[in-house]
Formats: structure tokens, sequence, C-alpha cells
């Protein structure tokens, strides 16, 4: 069986539906304001910044406003092991790995509901933006290792 254990401040889980910690489990399914922990591409430095991350259907996606490059989602494609620094009601440290998502209607998908649900954009504005997003957004799809 999959089990999960808190250390401190860190967290493991091989599997947050069955044994994750229930206070942990609701910060992630809320989504919200976290910080991450990347590996520098170039200098293999951590790199911490505060981020936005949504939760949908028990998937968990990293993303932010479209129109330039992030280094974190670069810093993500190369080195995708990472940390999700829980902070809001809950201080936990979680191992997690990210992917890009190259097909753009599943990034459409996912930005669209984004936009709306948890971001409060109306829904004809959002989808006359959607391009845009899909096309210049940072996504990172991850889960917790």
């Amino acid at each position: 069986m999959a089990s999960s254990y808190l250390f401190g401040n860190i967290a493991t889980a091989n599997n947050v539906g069955r044994s994750m910690d229930t206070k942990v489990k609701e910060a992630l399914d809320r989504g919200g304001i976290a910080d991450i922990t990347t590996t520098g591409r170039k200098t293999g430095l951590p790199r911490r910044v505060e981020i936005y991350f949504h939760q949908f259907d028990g998937d968990f996606y990293l993303t932010g406003r479209p129109g330039f490059k992030r280094d974190w989602e670069a810093n993500i494609r190369a080195n995708p092991e990472f940390t999700l620094h829980l902070k809001r009601g809950i201080a936990v440290d979680l191992p997690v790995v990210g992917e890009a998502e190259a097909d753009p209607e599943a990034r459409g998908a996912i930005i669209l509901r984004a936009l709306t649900e948890n971001w409060g954009s109306e829904p004809e504005k959002a989808r006359a933006n959607l391009d845009y997003y899909v096309n210049t957004a940072p996504f990172i799809r991850f889960k917790l290792v």
C-alpha cells in the first residue's frame, strides 16, 4: 500500500488520494499561491520563486501570465524534479516532478479553466484570448513523487 510520511515540514507521498495527510491534501486541492524551488538549468543552483498552482480533477498545473519566457519553466523542462512549497494555511515542502504539455488543446482546456474558475475572467473574454495564452503562457503539469 502506498503511504506518505511527514518529517518536520517535508512531506513525501506516493499517492495523494489514499494516505496523504488531510491538511496537505486540502491545500493541494485548493491550489493557489505557493513557492517552487527549481534547479537552474545553467548554474545547477536552487532557484525559488512564488507561483500560482492549480488543481483540476486531481491533476496539478503551474501556469502564469502570457507574453514572455519564464526561467522557472525552462528550469523544469531541463530538470523536471523540483519542490513545491505550500505556505498558505500549511507549511510543507513536497517533492514533485513536472513536464511540459505539448498538446495545445489540452493546454487550452486547462488554461481556460484557470482563467475562469481560479482567476475570475469572464468566459467570453477568456475564450477570446485563449490562443494567446496557449501560445505564450508558461505551463507545466506536475505530480507528487
